[in-house]
């Protein structure tokens, strides 16, 4: 069987039950939630808002309806940042993003939307000074990932927050690697838009995600259509969560987020941070001896579950083919979506392997990746 090491691009195995759950209603009820009276419908809506309240708990969120269902975090992201943003508006945000942040904001450029991109260090930590620095009177929105999708390097958000608070500028974070590796609390840390996935840290189905608005934004739809509501109005509604989930929802993919939230939730969060840390540090501890490895980004305290490296002398591909074919084991190898991500932390040119870590993985699997990566290493030569 294959040791799945790619838990960044998303989890698996998922948690037991979950694809019960998810059976259990396209058997038993699974009707259109919000569009029919019958049992069936208000059954599944009732499923349905009770994964809501669930997923909103772990954020903190006290009132589930601003949490909207989307699709991934892409679509989240896109929601926030086509329902905000207008023409003289500026946003400040930085290297280590996501293609799913900065092809938005490069699109939102013809649309007369300027941007600033903060450089990140060689281990990818942004400075929330050097964030507050880029603000001016047309900053709109600051939008930041949580941590990075290719070092793992967590931001301080907290700080960033008190920024954005005192500018009163609105603050999205991207927690596509966040949610659910670490406690997140929108009210603490001052954020008014949370855009994450289901299928990653919160070991959800994939095609789920979620979008939080705080009550203070007043947010465009980026899909206008059949709500359930309002039905005879050609003007889409705009009350949550409705007004924001056009058309029929996964639920489904929903209801099975909601228990993986539920088993999540039973073990702790923090239980599997500390747990997912120590791991990637018995790995990067394995490695970053061996005298033909470049290892990339912050130590494993300042990080999330990913190692991010190279075997000198042989393509990150190669070595994530090698480890596909030869030994069983699956990883992420290039840029990651995040080219400016890796100009910032120096592989423009090569790109990395990256190796992600989740809570069902053990010290095992580890010393597996490492014994195959030194066997690719020695090879070489």
């Amino acid at each position: 069987m294959m040791i799945y090491l790619d838990n960044s691009a998303t989890s698996f195995p998922k948690p037991a039950g979950l694809t019960a759950e998810m059976g259990d209603c396209m058997e038993r009820y699974c009707g259109n939630p919000g569009r029919s009276g019958h049992d069936m419908s208000m059954l599944t809506g009732e499923k349905v808002y009770r994964a809501r309240k669930t997923v909103a708990e772990i954020f903190h969120i006290t009132d589930p309806s601003r949490l909207v269902f989307t699709k991934n975090t892409t679509e989240s992201l896109n929601m926030a940042f086509m329902g905000l943003l207008q023409d003289g508006d500026h946003v400040v945000t930085t290297s280590m993003e996501h293609n799913s942040v900065l092809r938005p904001l490069e699109y939102l450029r013809a649309k007369g939307v300027s941007h600033t991109i903060v450089d990140g260090s060689s281990e990818g930590y942004v400075n929330a000074e050097d964030i507050e620095a880029a603000i001016t009177e047309d900053t709109r929105l600051v939008a930041v990932t949580g941590a990075s999708n290719v070092t793992g390097t967590i931001q301080p958000l907290d700080e960033i927050g008190r920024i954005c608070a005192r500018h009163q500028i609105p603050f999205l974070v991207d927690a596509a690697q966040l949610a659910g590796c670490s406690e997140i609390d929108v009210e603490k840390l001052g954020i008014s838009l949370l855009a994450f996935p289901g299928h990653k840290g919160l070991l959800g189905p994939l095609g789920t995600g979620c979008l939080y608005v705080d009550p203070a934004i007043q947010l465009q739809p980026l899909l206008y259509g059949g709500t359930g509501t309002e039905s005879r109005s050609r003007i889409q509604p705009q009350e949550f969560p409705e007004g924001y989930e056009a058309g029929t929802v996964n639920a489904p993919g929903i209801i099975g987020l909601g228990y993986a939230v539920r088993m999540l939730r039973k073990v702790g969060i923090e239980t599997v941070e500390l747990y997912e840390r120590e791991l990637i540090g018995y790995f990067d501890e394995m490695i970053q001896n061996m005298d033909f490895i470049d290892l990339y980004g912050p130590v494993p305290e300042g990080k999330t579950g990913i190692s991010l490296f190279n075997v000198r002398g042989v393509e990150c591909e190669e070595v994530a083919a090698q480890l596909n074919k030869d030994y069983g084991i699956a990883v992420r190898s290039g840029y990651h979506c995040a080219g400016l991500a890796h100009k910032t932390i120096g592989t423009w040119d090569t790109g990395a392997v990256r190796l992600s870590v989740g809570p069902f993985n053990t010290r095992r699997d580890l010393r597996a990746a490492a014994e195959a990566i030194w066997k690719i290493g020695k090879r070489r030569r």
